[in-house]
């Protein structure tokens, strides 16, 4: 079958609007079809963001109505949900949130410091470093199988029972020792992961370059490592600043003992409801934080620009 000229025309003239044009100064138009396209996508937009909204507004009012509704609920209202205890705790939960804070930050440097020679250690080559290694392995294999609760036990309180010269009793240096003791040994396993992770042709080629074992690992493997190992790294971080509030089992006023100081005095759990809040709004955003990093790198690796 023969298509004539004008046939072949009128066929593609609906999709040429989609290309920039042909002439240096011609202005790029978009076709009918192209347009119908975008709105179409606009009207699906709407309509999803429609029926979202009133689906989540359908469960929010039957969520709420089942709980109220519960025989219950003026019970566990006035002892978990009750404004006044509510309004006495918050400024004090907010003041002890910051021994918390310090704490994730301080601790959360030096799990990452001692993480990285903990792994560096597990991966080093040779038989003079037989046991290095195998003190490396022992150290994560005994604190990811302790409980944190008993570590912190152990440290807290019965460090000071001993009674060492030069050993100090602050519960608050005790319990982020404890803490940075067992989150250690989780990061060093993420870190090895990482380092295994890297090719060896990344240390021969270092090795061709004239670089040494210790430069290649310093300049070419560790930064690969850090930076495909940043999302779990993230993630036990956000663990880290929750269990900052475990350290109230030996007398620390943080955000988690002050509520249990107004809790002991009033017998009315709302403070902890309180506590359970604050942590919560000041975990969500480095969660978020996480994700976004994840997903920026799963589409940096798509795309060929992380190794």
């Amino acid at each position: 079958m023969t298509v004539t000229k004008e046939e072949s025309g009128q066929e593609g003239s609906d999709d040429k609007g989609d290309m920039s044009g042909g002439g240096a100064g011609d202005a790029y138009v978009p076709s009918q079809r192209r347009l119908e396209r975008e709105r179409y996508k606009r009207a699906r937009a709407r309509r999803a963001t429609a029926i979202a909204a009133l689906s989540t507004l359908v469960t929010a009012v039957v969520l709420y109505l089942v709980v109220v509704g519960a025989p219950g609920w003026p019970r566990t209202k006035e002892t978990f949900f009750n404004g006044q205890y509510a309004r006495e705790a918050l400024p004090k939960v907010l003041e002890g949130l910051w021994l918390n804070v310090r704490l994730l930050l301080i601790c959360g440097a030096a799990v990452l410091v001692l993480g990285m020679l903990i792994a560096v250690a597990r991966t080093l080559r040779g038989p003079v470093f037989f046991p290095l290694r195998v003190l490396a392995a022992a150290y994560t294999d005994f604190f990811r199988g302790l409980p944190l609760i008993i570590n912190l036990m152990i440290v807290v309180l019965g460090v000071p029972a001993l009674r060492l010269q030069g050993v100090t009793v602050d519960p608050v240096w005790l319990g982020g020792t404890a803490l940075t003791l067992t989150y250690s040994a989780y990061v060093a396993e993420v870190f090895r992961a990482g380092i295994e992770s890297v090719h060896p042709s990344q240390r021969a080629a270092a090795r061709s370059l004239g670089l040494n074992n210790r430069q290649a690992l310093r300049y070419v493997v560790l930064p690969q490592a850090v930076r495909r190992q940043v999302p779990p790294l993230l993630n036990d971080l956000v663990s880290l600043q929750k269990d900052t509030g475990l350290v109230s089992i030996g007398g620390a006023i943080d955000a988690v003992r002050a509520a249990d100081i107004i809790v002991g005095r009033s017998l009315n759990y709302t403070p902890y409801i309180v506590a359970g809040l604050v942590f919560v709004a000041l975990t969500i955003p480095m969660t978020r934080f996480t994700d976004w990093v994840t997903a920026r790198m799963d589409r940096q690796r798509a795309q060929g620009g992380t190794t």
